[in-house]
């Protein structure tokens, strides 16, 4: 018995689809670049990154606003009662004020005003620490798009690649099932044995549990794809295409490192923290320096029956020292240490990256050896089938020998294009450890 174990397997563009027609529902056609658009509009991180930015410009703003002047005003309106006031001089004193205004209320007002002439360039400093800091996070936020961009493309494959399992399965089970029915009726009529029945219906039992297995992770890997993209948990996405070419030309590990010097912005963040390290250290030294503003401020006063004072304007200089910096340095050994800690943070980057880009060149290589096997396979399980077709068609061969060998070269075909796919993902992951997966002056 002949069974057709794909109703279609297309190939566009040397992209592979594979579609089950058992499956009839309306599905959201996604393109790749689609699903990257859409991730790194609904990314989390991202979004929290855009805020960290947002905080981190305000921070900018709050220290250029220290060259400002700062400006108070008070004002109070006090309600007085007579007060009994006895002189103790030795004489008859009656109560005090007798004779004198009465006084039951006063009304006053104070503005005083300081502009930072002079401050140990501490707010020059602190301006352009918070300039660096600024920078810094938002080379985070680009760098973290790598990462949203990559997820994306590993999130697409795997849902891919869990489709078209699924899709495998299924079409195998069919295949058991008839199997089952087919060898049912050979033994009712005494042409087959009972153990080679029972042989089909335990192969059928183990691929319906493999199914079910199958279809778990296909519906995961749809819901990680819907998550990411912020698309409803429910639907269903059809991945459109996967580039599949497999005529990239790699540089040498070396280039891809000094390319990753150049282009990683997660070095320039830290490049950024660094300078920004290094000014908090002047800028906590700066304290120990005095401090120079100029000052003014007005005064008005008015005691019914009593006192009215207008017109009280005072303009000087103010001086501020503390002298207590002279003995008190704990401030500077905490700036000096972070400094050292953002160092050290620079070299633990240089070598995790050397470690990444060695792996993932290493990786890359792996997957291209793959696809030179499968390749292999491919031609060796047609050829297997073939003559398993010839065998069958002359009664030298089993249908289950035949089905087997049928299953072993679809497989094979499965296994080259999944490859094909997996190299794909890791030259981008390649790319994304050099810092050039998303970067637009480079030729991928």
């Amino acid at each position: 018995m002949k069974v057709k174990i794909f109703r279609g397997l297309l190939f566009f563009s040397g992209l592979l689809f594979f579609i089950n027609s058992a499956i009839c529902q309306n599905v959201k056609h996604i393109s790749l670049e689609e699903a990257i658009d859409l991730s790194i509009k609904n990314s989390k991180q991202l979004k929290i990154n855009r805020a960290q930015v947002e905080e981190a410009a305000a921070t900018v703003r709050e220290a250029i606003d220290r060259r400002l002047p700062d400006a108070t005003a008070s004002g109070s309106y006090l309600r007085l009662a007579q007060p009994n006031i006895k002189l103790l001089t030795g004489k008859d004193s009656s109560t005090a004020g007798a004779g004198g205004p009465s006084v039951s209320q006063a009304v006053y007002g104070i503005v005083n005003l300081s502009l930072p002439i002079y401050a140990g360039h501490r707010i020059r400093y602190g301006i352009a620490s918070a300039r660096y800091l600024e920078q810094a996070i938002a080379l985070d936020g680009e760098s973290q798009r790598e990462e949203v961009v990559l997820n994306t493309m590993d999130a697409y494959t795997n849902l891919y690649k869990a489709r078209a399992a699924t899709s495998l399965v299924k079409d195998n089970l069919e295949q058991s099932k008839q199997r089952v029915k087919d060898f049912s009726n050979l033994e009712k009529n005494g042409l087959l044995a009972r153990n080679e029945l029972l042989k089909a219906e335990l192969q059928t039992s183990n691929i319906e549990l493999s199914l079910l297995d199958a279809e778990n992770n296909w519906k995961m890997a749809m819901v990680n794809m819907n998550l990411m993209l912020g698309l409803p948990e429910t639907t269903e996405i059809a991945a459109d295409s996967i580039n599949l070419d497999n005529t990239i030309s790699v540089k040498s590990i070396a280039e891809y490192e000094q390319l990753a010097n150049q282009h990683r912005k997660d070095i320039e963040a830290l490049d950024y923290r660094k300078k920004a390290a290094s000014t908090a250290v002047m800028a906590t030294k700066a304290e120990a320096l005095p401090s120079i503003a100029l000052t003014g401020g007005y005064v008005a006063a008015h005691v019914p029956n009593f006192l009215t004072i207008t017109n009280a304007v005072n303009v000087g200089v103010g001086v501020q020292y503390n002298i207590a910096s002279l003995w008190k340095s704990a401030k500077v050994q905490q700036a000096k240490a972070r400094e050292k800690q953002v160092i050290a943070s620079q070299e633990q980057l240089t070598d995790a990256i050397h470690l990444q880009i060695n792996k993932a060149y290493q990786d890359y290589l792996s997957s291209r050896k793959k696809i030179e096997v499968y390749a292999k396979a491919v031609e060796q399980a047609t050829e297997n089938y073939k003559i398993s077709k010839n065998k069958y068609n002359n009664a030298l061969l089993t249908t289950t020998d035949l089905l087997d060998a049928d299953v072993a070269q679809l497989q094979a075909k499965l296994n080259y294009q999944f490859a094909k796919a997996d190299a794909a993902l890791a030259y981008n992951k390649l790319l994304q450890t050099a810092g050039l997966l998303t970067s637009p002056t480079t030729t991928k």
